[in-house]
């Protein structure tokens, strides 16, 4: 995003005076502060997947990059109701399977794939996967997503499909394989007969994209249900869109009025 796409978001003109300007990311010099930091935003994203109703029984799970140890990483316990989870619930583990910090049990699933693609790219601090409603739907066609909307041109070649499915992921070799989706920057994926998953440089990145995902896949069925012709954004204004519906301030951005809410419904997520 250039520097004058960047000012149009921070600020608006109301009467031909500047308004306020929106949040942005804030940067920590204490790591211990920045990991305090990570884990609310971690549990309030919980609390948000449970409101949405994209928990499904034990499936699904969110991870972030600890700041402190960046070789490990912070998820849910298996077990506990998303609506329930509180920050002080979190576990941690390393890349190998390790429990370094708190006592409860971690989805085998949820580390075999998240720990392959944090241990591969660095870049990626938080990883987003769950069988939701309209995802796991869409995800039967093994088809990716048609630049239908303005919203939807965030994943405009920018996601892709995983088509391997061989059942619950026990193996770390269909880690490997999903990670291996993600080589060419894409920030979503449509895992086929399955779910979603999206990726983000920090939590509220990557679980703003995963809602954006499971609504674009929204739209997708229902256009297709209309069963009219539907009229695809061209490629060129597509890109055009992204670039700024799908800048890193923007994508950050959208979770901030979700965190806001959440955390002023349910402030005990904070504990």
């Amino acid at each position: 995003m250039n520097s004058s796409m960047i000012e149009q978001v921070k600020m608006s003109t109301v009467g031909g005076e500047r308004a306020a300007k929106i949040p942005l990311p804030p940067s920590f010099t204490d790591p211990c502060q920045h990991r305090a930091y990570l884990k609310q935003r971690l549990a309030a994203a919980f609390r948000l997947f449970a409101l949405y109703q994209f928990d499904e029984g034990l499936a699904g799970h969110i991870t972030v990059r600890d700041p402190v140890e960046p070789d490990t990483f912070w998820v849910n316990p298996v077990g506990v109701h998303f609506a329930l989870i509180r920050a002080s619930d979190l576990v941690r583990l390393d890349h190998s399977g390790k429990l370094v910090e708190g006592e409860a049990l971690v989805n085998l699933a949820a580390f075999m794939i998240h720990s392959r693609i944090h241990a591969r790219y660095p870049q990626i601090n938080a990883v987003a996967h769950a069988h939701s409603p309209k995802g796991r739907a869409w995800s039967a066609f093994g088809k990716p997503l048609q630049p239908l909307t303005q919203d939807g041109c965030v994943f405009f070649e920018r996601h892709a499909v995983f088509s391997q499915f061989n059942g619950v992921v026990h193996q770390q070799g269909e880690g490997d394989a999903i990670a291996d989706q993600l080589a060419e920057g894409h920030v979503g994926l449509i895992l086929q007969n399955h779910g979603l998953l999206t990726v983000g440089k920090d939590v509220d990145s990557a679980v703003s994209l995963f809602i954006q995902l499971e609504k674009a896949c929204e739209t997708q069925l229902l256009v297709q249900a209309a069963g009219a012709d539907a009229q695809p954004i061209p490629a060129e204004i597509a890109r055009k869109t992204r670039a700024f519906t799908g800048s890193d301030l923007v994508v950050w951005g959208n979770f901030q009025p979700q965190y806001e809410m959440i955390a002023r419904l349910q402030p005990d997520l904070l504990d």
